[in-house]
């Protein structure tokens, strides 16, 4: 017995030593990554930042009716998922996203199909954000680092565009629709190579094959799972708090190893929680459910897909002069024009908000099979329905239905759109991911830098474990590879001297 502990200590040992080389800087790269992504955010385009580079609707300009443009298309009233009535450059388009498919684009001039949008054309519509100053072209990209993910596939390729702005910004112009798909500023494509991109594993190469790539991020954080565990157990092992070693130490190691044991025993549960985390973060073997509604579920909130009334232009500029954009939708069956004003607000036209009754009706929909959802109105955030890095909608309805799944949806009162969907599993995701990875808790949020300063204390825990393993094990490989070379060559006349390791035996007392 005795001899079978020797050994499955042995292996212990030798596990946290070669994972920990193999892993080290990988460890000490996403600490640091960690702290970058506190501040500065993989580039995204929010909708209030893609209106805010549309020109109004020319109202005056749209000739071409909701029904007309669908029957132009061919595709069916209920195939599409969205409607939308918008501005390219100085002519007024309609875009249709179908439940499957590529993305449509016609004139609401003339009702001709867009299929393509020349690089003249997306610098026009490019003109018209904000910030451009002096707009250039750039050159057709079909994917780069900064559109790798797969939810710009409907839109590929883009039009790379300058503002010529102070903050360098480059504008991502769909070639296919003439949809601004995405802006990045100089500031977060130099950041990002310092925190998403290492951090997430997101080089464009791997990052293109999605199913690859999650593969490659679940079996690296895997691994650094294993190694930071036994290296935690090890810790534990080797500390004598009472019978302590020479000179009162409770630890038997000096130098880098007395600094990785002793920051492994404060900090190892903070590194194994982050790990752990983010390797729950990718969803293995798809535990949690996704948070998108389904199509049907959406499909029964929407109501029967009758013909879409004609616009009445009138009515809709008066309720919005300045209009960016405007969505048709559907509530429990009545048709309505979601109009996105030049200020934020989502404005329904032309009436009252939803009716709360109807609301009701839809939502029941929603679940059919489970008893009628208790609906409750949120004025503020709570722990399932809160702000980081971007705004909520507030107030809010939370929808809960006591199906098998405990479903929960959020509906805007505003405008009777659904929000997201969340179950127990991805309220469950929630505690296992969000709050030890990212310690999203609304005290600690709302009093900054309280937060802050908990992660940063944090990760330089981690990042002290880390540096200090990598040093160690740069150095342990460079001990293995010198008595390697001697043992294979000792050369004439000499004899194999092996260098005795500093680090003490794992039995000794």
């Amino acid at each position: 017995m005795g001899d079978l502990k020797k050994r499955l200590r042995r292996w212990l040992y030798l596990a946290h030593r070669w994972l920990g080389i193999l892993t080290g800087l990988l460890f000490a790269t996403w600490f640091v990554s960690g702290v970058v992504m506190m501040y500065v955010g993989f580039p995204r385009l929010t909708d209030a930042e893609r209106r805010a580079g549309l020109p109004p609707i020319a109202w005056d300009r749209v000739a071409v009716e909701p029904e007309a443009a669908l029957a132009r298309t061919g595709l069916a009233r209920g195939a599409v998922r969205r409607l939308e009535l918008a501005m390219l450059d100085a002519e007024p388009v309609w875009r249709l996203t179908p439940w499957e498919g590529p993305h449509r684009t016609l004139s609401a001039a003339d009702g001709r199909a867009i299929d393509i949008v020349p690089a003249e054309r997306a610098l026009a519509a490019a003109a018209h954000h904000p910030a451009a100053v002096t707009v250039t072209d750039l050159g057709l990209a079909a994917r780069d680092q900064w559109t790798v993910p797969q939810r710009f596939d409907p839109l590929r390729p883009f039009h790379r565009i300058a503002l010529g702005d102070a903050a360098d910004t480059h504008l991502y112009v769909s070639a296919a629709t003439g949809e601004i798909a995405l802006d990045a500023t100089g500031h977060e494509r130099f950041w990002n190579w310092f925190g998403a991109v290492p951090h997430w594993i997101y080089f464009t190469p791997l990052r293109a094959q999605r199913d690859l790539w999650r593969d490659v991020v679940l079996w690296l954080s895997g691994i650094g799972i294993v190694g930071a565990v036994t290296g935690l157990v090890v810790g534990v092992m080797r500390v004598r708090l009472r019978k302590r070693y020479a000179r009162g130490k409770v630890t038997p190691y000096r130098g880098w190893m007395a600094w990785h044991h002793l920051g492994g025993l404060v900090a190892g549960t903070t590194l194994v929680t982050f790990i752990v985390s983010g390797w729950i973060s990718m969803n293995p073997n798809r535990w949690f459910s996704p948070r998108e509604p389904d199509r049907a579920a959406l499909e029964r909130y929407a109501g029967p897909a009758e013909p879409w009334p004609d616009l009445d232009r009138v009515a809709l500029a008066a309720a919005c002069p300045d209009a960016r954009e405007a969505r048709l939708a559907r509530l429990d069956g009545q048709a309505r024009v979601l109009l996105a004003c030049a200020d934020g607000r989502l404005l329904p036209c032309c009436g009252a908000p939803p009716d709360a009754r109807r609301i009701a009706a839809a939502a029941a929909r929603l679940l059919p099979e489970a008893a009628p959802p208790v609906i409750e109105r949120l004025a503020s955030e709570d722990l399932y329905w809160y702000g980081h890095h971007h705004a909520r909608v507030l107030p809010v309805l939370r929808v809960r239905f006591a199906d098998p799944s405990a479903t929960w949806f959020h509906i805007d009162p505003a405008t009777g759109e659904v929000l997201n969907r969340t179950d127990r599993s991805n309220r469950i995701y929630r505690w296992l991911f969000n709050a030890p990875h990212s310690f999203d808790f609304g005290p600690l949020l709302r009093h900054r830098p309280a937060w802050d300063l908990l992660l940063i204390g944090l990760s330089a825990g981690g990042l002290l474990i880390s540096v200090t393993g990598v040093v160690i094990g740069w150095r342990r490989l460079g001990l293995t590879l010198r008595q390697g070379r001697l043992a294979r060559s000792p050369g004439p006349g000499r004899t194999v001297r092996t260098v005795p390791s500093r680090r003490p035996s794992p039995t000794a007392r």
